[in-house]
């Protein structure tokens, strides 16, 4: 048997570790995972075999970076630049605030042409394919074999329906992302959350500070009450409907308020999902918002992906940004499996 060549690669914008530690499980050595945000430095780090670099994407030093993570048989720049403008999450003002974040695509673009890696990973949303910057990006590949496909997460086993962007590219191999002819088992929102211990709204799990649920207003303690899963606020009486409900235009967000169904996946993760009100995050039996715990598992993180250290305090806002902007697991041990098929398939 012929032995695979190493593919030693950097994640750009790494977050807590999800793209990372997918490759990772896929064979892939990932040596660090650059960073603005330093409370990503201790999931980051205590849960992959790579270091934690916080630095603005635009300062890097592509040398450093070079002769120290980038020094294997093959050479990887995986990552997924910031796309909260093509968000259908991102409104008004929210919107206006991160106009400029397109430009971290451009970045991305400038840095895979200045160092030249033997293979490139992006996942993305998918509305970035309407955006000229995409195009830039196509053309700062120029001379790599690329493929790049929208995927639905929930037809890749992933108990989750999220809409992605995957492109993976190539100068070594020819690459193709050929998910549809692998057979994946489906799996649902009880597969990845049923068993774990029960919470009333504002508990947590003793012995997992992360399996912790928002608190509820004693209003919405009675609308969830009121909840069936896959339904929505118009399972309601008339006396626990907000005025926004009452409003023509509420009609067209009928996910608001709602609960998940087991034998379902789970709408997609967002930042918001620990809030009752934000989607359709209720639990699908228990009187609650989804924990970040189970949230972290439906984003198909290990149960005992460590988020936070034990002198630091639990918070919601911080850790739903987090998990929700993160990269699947499952996804990315997936693009990394194809990488590695495709070189092996040129080598062996």
């Amino acid at each position: 048997m012929i032995d695979i060549p190493s593919v030693v690669g950097v994640d750009l914008f790494c977050g807590v570790g999800g793209l990372t530690h997918g490759l990772e499980k896929a064979g892939i050595n990932i040596k660090a995972g650059y960073d603005l945000d330093d409370s990503c430095k201790f999931p980051y780090e205590s849960n992959n075999h790579s270091k934690f670099i916080k630095s603005d994407i635009n300062e890097l030093d592509l040398e450093e970076m070079r002769s120290e993570c980038l020094s294997g048989d093959y050479s990887l720049i995986a990552g997924c630049p910031p796309c909260q403008p093509f968000s259908s999450y991102s409104q008004g003002s929210r919107r206006k605030r991160n106009s400029e974040d397109w430009k971290l695509v451009g970045s991305f673009g400038s840095i895979v042409k200045n160092i030249g890696p033997d293979f490139v990973i992006l996942e993305n949303v998918p509305q970035l394919v309407n955006h000229p910057i995409f195009s830039d990006l196509l053309i700062c590949l120029e001379g790599y074999s690329v493929d790049w496909r929208v995927v639905q997460t929930a037809d890749l086993g992933i108990p989750q329906n999220r809409k992605r962007l995957v492109l993976i590219a190539s100068k070594v191999c020819e690459v193709k992302i050929d998910f549809e002819c692998w057979k994946f088992e489906r799996k649902v929102v009880k597969d990845a959350i049923l068993g774990l211990p029960r919470l009333e709204a504002g508990d947590s799990d003793p012995f997992d500070r992360i399996h912790a649920a928002a608190g509820l207003s004693s209003k919405n303690v009675e609308r969830i009450r009121h909840s069936r899963p896959g339904g929505s606020w118009r399972d309601w009486p008339s006396h626990l409907l907000a005025d926004c409900h009452r409003r023509a235009s509420g009609a067209t967000y009928p996910s608001v308020y709602g609960r998940m169904s087991w034998d379902l996946p789970s709408p997609t993760i967002t930042t918001q999902f620990f809030g009752y009100g934000s989607g359709r995050f209720g639990h699908p039996d228990s009187d609650r918002a989804i924990s970040l715990r189970e949230a972290a598992l439906l984003q198909t993180f290990p149960k005992e992906y460590k988020f936070l250290p034990d002198d630091r305090p639990v918070v919601f806002k911080t850790l739903g940004r987090q998990i929700g902007n993160a990269v699947p697991v499952q996804l990315a041990y997936l693009m990394g499996v194809v990488l590695l098929r495709s070189l092996r398939r040129a080598v062996c």
